[in-house]
């Protein structure tokens, strides 16, 4: 505070000692202008203006002027100089600023309230099959969303009538409102109580959207699911959120989609994961086998002496890229199952084929037999 630098009030002001009141109060309003925040954006400019405002309340008091002019700063520091006293009743520079000098700095009242506002964003949740997913779909959305009148338009009047200038405002949004101040006398600015800022008036609202200009309606929506969306992407629709007020721009529509979970199928960014079963005859021997697709049953060939877990490609299968001319693979994963029970045939001949494969599962371990397990089952069920 100005207290501690020990500045004389009389020089912050540029007034004399014997300056009058009517002096003391130009020469602070002048510099009030000037160094007021929403007026002066400079460094120091804030410390400035309650220097200024300090040295004036002491100086425009009779009894402090006359405490300050015989014992300086020390017959007005108990309740003299407190920086904002006088100001504690303002929200802020904003409102010291309005209230003295009228406002002016923004928009008026009327154009704020007549300004084109866009309406808002609304969302929705869509549950899509795998299937939909991989290949794209319509599908049709019940939307509940704020539109238009189509009564009156967006009027807001009954048809055949239009708004009337507010009388109270004239037609401005605005009133005026003359009080004396420090400054001298000042007029403040409000938004009209009785139009809200418009300028205008409705004297018959319309009748089926009580004078809103919009009104709730459910419309059905068909929205386009491109494919290759993701559980859990949001598709923007544009222009299909709620209707603007006072001729601004509609809303977007956000929906938003949830992937089923598949009974077969899982999903690995583009790519499409099954698990076959075959049984140790097939992965042992290699067959051809038929896996299903999320369209048409596609075939794939298992390599004689296939392991469990083996993963296999087959090409196209997959999901195409959103934006994009790619489309992943199906990865098949081998489930070798292992017979729970066999009929005395079969198990006659697996016994045969554990006698034919010696102690070790991959040969003797002496070098003269290197077949593996899978090669010995299949040379045995072949009658090798």
């Amino acid at each position: 505070m100005t207290t501690r630098n020990k500045r004389d009030y009389y020089e912050l002001l540029g007034v004399s000692r014997s300056a009058s009141d009517e002096e003391i109060k130009k020469a602070f309003r002048r510099l009030a202008m000037e160094y007021h925040p929403d007026r002066n954006r400079r460094e120091g400019a804030t410390e400035k203006f309650k220097e200024v405002n300090e040295a004036y309340q002491v100086l425009s008091d009779a009894q402090k002027r006359s405490a300050y002019d015989r014992f300086g700063h020390a017959g007005v520091s108990s309740d003299g100089a407190r920086g904002f006293d006088g100001f504690e009743n303002f929200g802020g520079f904003g409102d010291i600023f309005e209230t003295f000098f009228g406002g002016g700095y923004g928009a008026s009242p009327r154009a704020k309230a007549t300004a084109p506002r866009r309406g808002s964003d609304i969302r929705y949740a869509v549950a899509i099959d795998l299937e939909e997913a991989a290949f794209g779909v319509s599908k049709q959305i019940q939307a509940q969303r704020t539109e238009t009148c189509p009564e009156c338009g967006g009027s807001r009047c009954e048809p055949g009538t239009s708004p009337t200038q507010c009388g109270n405002c004239g037609g401005s949004g605005e009133v005026r409102r003359m009080h004396e101040s420090v400054f001298g006398r000042i007029a403040q600015v409000a938004p009209c109580g009785v139009c809200r800022g418009e300028g205008q008036t409705i004297e018959r609202p319309c009748a089926e959207c009580r004078g809103m200009g919009r009104q709730e309606r459910k419309r059905t929506l068909e929205v386009t699911i491109p494919a290759g969306i993701e559980d859990n992407m949001q598709i923007r629709v544009r222009g299909e959120g709620d209707a603007g007020v006072n001729g601004g721009s509609p809303g977007d529509m956000f929906v938003l989609t949830r992937v089923r979970a598949h009974p077969l199928f899982r999903r690995d960014g583009g790519d499409l994961l099954y698990t076959a079963s075959v049984n140790i005859a097939q992965a042992a021997l290699g067959a051809t086998i038929s896996v299903p697709t999320l369209s048409e049953p596609a075939t794939l060939d298992i390599p004689a002496g296939a392991q469990h877990g083996a993963k296999f490609q087959v090409k196209g299968h997959g999901f195409p890229q959103i934006r994009g001319k790619r489309r992943g693979d199906l990865i098949v994963s081998l489930n070798v199952r292992t017979p729970k029970s066999l009929t005395d045939e079969q198990r006659a001949l697996f016994e045969q084929l554990a006698a034919s494969f010696g102690d070790g599962s991959v040969g003797d371990g002496k070098g003269g037999d290197e077949k593996g397990f899978f090669d010995k089952i299949k040379d045995a069920i072949a009658g090798e």
